[in-house]
């Protein structure tokens, strides 16, 4: 009956807003816009928070990951389908708790649901980042390979353009579309191309690409930094089963977990219905689906790719 109550709650507010005309984003500026903000902190509350700043950790820190590897991966304007989302899932996860008759599990099932979107966004990432990498290895040994002989980057990169596949073709189109078309300043569109990808051996070939311009003598430093996306594919081959055991060991026992409950029906069903309908029971439930969406985090944060720091 409450579920019936909720979902014809959300039915009249979702009427109400066609019926009168009213788009749902121009409405929360419009409350926001009158809701009183904190005052602008002081100078010296400026400082300390710039010399201290403070960590951001829990569900902040989960979605502003997400937020920051959409950006790095070229999705930005995502994030808001992201949002949406994860809002939908809350109130899917607040609703099934509820038909369940287990209040105990309505804010674990909300809030873990609605940071599904962000952890998903985190897990494809880590494959996105491995494509990345090896195409950059080979983007980066055919340009230097052809820059080396010719000593002209446009040249080098015009040679190779047609053999790389997006999204590192596409960073070097634009460059060469910059470099001829738009603007001559080879410096400024280096800048520029660095800027494209975060990548931090990719952003130092590109820093040595712009010394090379001042002096070509120093073309030789382009090899050895490309050999360090090398090492990066050769580490992380070793350690991909390493990598990904703890994946494993969460899917085994989170199945384990979950098939007990049925499995639990049929060999005592006394036992069941303590665990369903008793209050002791529903709070175990709530806390096997918070250790559940826990573990699944900290799994997430483990099988990320290797990557280089300068």
């Amino acid at each position: 009956m409450t579920v019936l109550l909720i979902m014809a709650f959300m039915g009249l507010v979702a009427g109400s807003f066609l019926v009168l005309n009213w788009n749902p984003a121009e409405w929360m500026r419009e409350v926001a816009g009158h809701i009183p903000f904190q005052k602008n902190p002081s100078l010296r509350k400026k400082i300390k928070a710039v010399q201290n700043p403070k960590k951001i950790k829990g569900i902040r820190l989960t979605i502003h990951e997400g937020k920051t590897m959409l950006e790095q991966t070229g999705r930005k304007e995502s994030f808001g389908k992201v949002c949406i989302a994860s809002l939908a899932l809350f109130l899917v996860g607040a609703l099934l708790a509820l038909a369940f008759g287990n209040l105990f599990m309505v804010p674990v099932l909300a809030i873990g649901f609605a940071l599904l979107p962000f952890w998903i966004v985190l897990f494809s990432a880590s494959f996105y980042k491995k494509r990345l990498n090896a195409e950059l290895e080979t983007a980066l040994s055919v340009i230097t390979t052809s820059y080396l002989r010719s000593e002209s980057i446009l040249s080098a990169v015009e040679e190779n353009v047609g053999y790389l596949n997006p999204p590192v073709s596409d960073v070097f189109l634009s460059f060469l579309a910059q470099s001829k078309l738009i603007n001559s300043n080879l410096q400024q569109a280096l800048t520029e191309l660095k800027s494209k990808i975060n990548n931090s051996v990719f952003q130092e070939w590109c820093d040595a690409i712009m010394a090379c311009q001042e002096d070509v003598t120093l073309k030789t430093t382009l090899t050895p930094i490309i050999s360090k996306l090398s090492d990066m594919r050769v580490v992380s081959a070793e350690l991909d089963y390493l990598l990904y055991e703890p994946l494993k060991e969460f899917i085994t026992m989170a199945l384990l977990l979950i098939g007990n409950i049925p499995l639990l029906y049929f060999l005592n069903k006394d036992w069941f219905h303590t665990l369903v309908d008793t209050a002791a029971g529903k709070f175990v439930f709530a806390l096997c689906a918070l250790t559940l969406f826990i573990s699944l985090a900290a799994v997430i944060r483990l099988t990320r790719p290797i990557e280089y720091k300068r």
